[in-house]
């Protein structure tokens, strides 16, 4: 379904994604990791039209991503994304936000989007927060509003950008259940984290990426528990056994 081939991404002269090629399968869930800096982010939002990419092509069911072309809206309807920092409008409530991509982006009725946006929000287990705004929500909760409006736009996939690293460790376990819960429905996710009990229970493939290339990849359990390079090893020698 997304397709990635020799990508090149530069800032000035700083060039932090250097040929990364990788595919994502209908239903598939590929955890991104590696450490900061390496790209991660980066590729996703290439993946989503949110940055230019200087060189190769990324491809969503055949569709060329270029954010400067019109077709950019119908990949972004077909392809949700979930950010870090959750990204919602603070002046709406929970409801408000999730409705906001159905009935702008999609031209849904706002008595429709309104009923789609509940049972999302149900789905997530924030049915009794619709009329919350955010900042009467925890960390947590916030993160689920956005993965609720992410899954209102009835996408094919979803990119999730470490989207449980800005949340208190008591709060990491709800989100990482309705991601979980959403795997488990056959949604096409592609999830750059730094949870790797959730990708080696949930990926079916893992990239590590490093220095703006990917280093290794290959099946989540395989990966993670017997890494056959010396990059690889390091960071989750370091990531599973931080003292």
């Amino acid at each position: 379904m997304i397709s990635v081939r020799d990508i090149h991404k530069s800032y000035g002269s700083a060039e932090v994604i250097r040929g990364i090629s990788f595919d994502v399968e209908p239903g598939e869930v590929v955890c991104i990791i590696g450490p900061s800096g390496s790209g991660k982010s980066t590729i996703l939002r290439c993946i989503n039209g949110l940055e230019t990419y200087q060189k190769g092509d990324i491809l969503i069911d055949g569709t060329r991503v270029d954010p400067e072309d019109k077709s950019i809206k119908a990949i972004r309807q077909r392809v949700s994304m979930v950010f870090q920092r959750f990204n919602l409008f603070p002046h709406r409530t929970a409801i408000e936000n999730v409705m906001e991509g159905p009935v702008y982006v999609m031209g849904m009725p706002r008595a429709k989007a309104r009923e789609l946006a509940a049972s999302y929000l149900d789905k997530v287990g924030l049915g009794d927060k619709m009329d919350s705004y955010p900042d009467n929500l925890s960390g947590g909760q916030q993160q689920r509003v956005a993965i609720a409006r992410a899954l209102a736009m009835q996408p094919e996939a979803i990119l999730f950008d470490e989207p449980t690293s800005a949340l208190d460790p008591e709060l990491v376990g709800d989100v990482l259940g309705v991601m979980r819960q959403v795997a488990e429905e056959g949604m096409t996710m592609v999830v750059v984290t730094h949870e790797m009990g959730f990708a080696r229970e949930v990926a079916d493939r893992v990239l590590f990426l490093e220095g703006g290339v990917i280093v290794e990849q290959g099946p989540a359990g395989e990966v993670l528990r017997n890494p056959q390079e010396l990059r690889t090893q390091s960071f989750l020698k370091r990531v599973l056994n931080p003292l």
